[in-house]
């Protein structure tokens, strides 16, 4: 079951993209790419499995031999093993070291954060805005107490034409329709004024544009998500698609690098 639903979360949002006109036909052409290897996995898996539970414990070459496997294999069954290779959605490993935890091709991994605006503890999961294509975090590095005035995160708002956010929105959606765009800070949030973030983070949404404040973290003092997920401490981006399942890892500033993987799915409003 674990295995088989993400085929539905593989396809859903691609034909949600496809349908609305935000992504370009060829998107649907990933799934068979993607799924098709782990159907056969799930069949080879469920077959070898069947067959060492059938068999009797003195004809297995090691009276542990099956809690081995059941332990090995365990990340298989619970939708953890799947590692989608490179592709339209899915950038290669190029700069992966900027945030080990977060594998480019597996599964997105939560971890704890604090929210800033009214410092509640959130588990920071993708997709919890449901938008259709993917989410972009941005983790910003330290620079002074507050590290607001990070160049290169400056930099990223400033360049917000260059980001997808900006330049790939349907005409006539608020800032937050097509993409969910987080940033953790590494300080904690007693040290941050939210109301200096840039205002990529800070997006107006809704027919009366109200300012939206839930998309600003912060570390937590005893659980620090840079040290958790193996997140550099220059910043790093990172990419989630709408499947829960990371599709890139780039520097902080690589604003024309992140805005060409989007366009190589995405259509232009």
């Amino acid at each position: 079951m674990n295995v088989s639903m993400q085929d539905g979360w593989n396809l859903g949002w691609k034909l949600g993209a496809v349908l609305s006109g935000r992504a370009n036909e060829s998107l649907l052409d990933t799934y068979s790419e993607e799924r098709q290897v782990i159907a056969k996995n799930l069949i080879d898996f469920d077959r070898e499995w069947s067959t060492l539970m059938a068999t009797p414990q003195d004809k297995l070459p090691d009276p542990k031999y099956l809690e081995d496997f059941y332990v090995k294999t365990a990340e298989f069954p619970a939708g953890f093993m799947t590692e989608y290779q490179p592709s339209l959605i899915t950038a290669g490993t190029e700069h992966q070291d900027l945030a080990a935890g977060y594998p480019v091709g597996k599964r997105f991994k939560s971890a704890r954060v604090m929210r800033v605006c009214d410092a509640t503890r959130c588990t920071r999961s993708p997709g919890h805005r449901g938008r259709p294509l993917a989410h972009p975090r941005l983790r910003g590095p330290r620079r002074g107490r507050r590290g607001i005035g990070d160049v290169a995160l400056r930099r990223v708002a400033a360049e917000r034409s260059q980001v997808p956010a900006g330049c790939l929105s349907p005409r006539g959606d608020d800032d937050a329709t097509l993409f969910d765009v987080d940033v953790t800070y590494q300080q904690q949030y007693t040290d941050m004024d939210v109301t200096q973030v840039p205002r990529v983070f800070r997006p107006q949404i809704g027919p009366l544009e109200l300012n939206y404040w839930e998309r600003v973290y912060a570390t937590l003092p005893d659980e620090d998500i840079y040290e958790e997920r193996q997140i550099s401490r220059d910043g790093a981006v990172v990419v989630v698609r709408p499947d829960h399942y990371v599709a890139a890892v780039l520097p902080l500033d690589a604003t024309g690098e992140l805005a060409s993987f989007f366009e190589g799915v995405l259509t232009k409003k």
